[in-house]
């Protein structure tokens, strides 16, 4: 038995990924697996968390010197 092109057994697509700004709460649903390429990550206390893009503009010297969010 073979499977029609491009699709699985079942021909059902991935559920979307909800990711939501640590800092905002802006969410937004993606189709791929990890979160959109103009968002960013920290781990804090062993925990990922994900800023936006704008959050993650206006705090970009602190994201990079490796400050945690409660400090920014």
């Amino acid at each position: 038995m073979t499977s029609p092109p491009g699709g699985g057994d079942h021909g059902s697509a991935e559920e979307p990924r909800r990711f939501v700004c640590a800092r905002c709460g802006t969410s937004v649903d993606v189709p791929a697996e990890g979160p959109p390429l103009t968002w960013t990550y920290s781990v804090e206390s062993g925990i990922r968390q994900y800023y936006c893009e704008t959050c993650s503009r206006e705090n970009l010297r602190s994201i990079e010197g490796r400050l945690d969010s409660d400090w920014w």
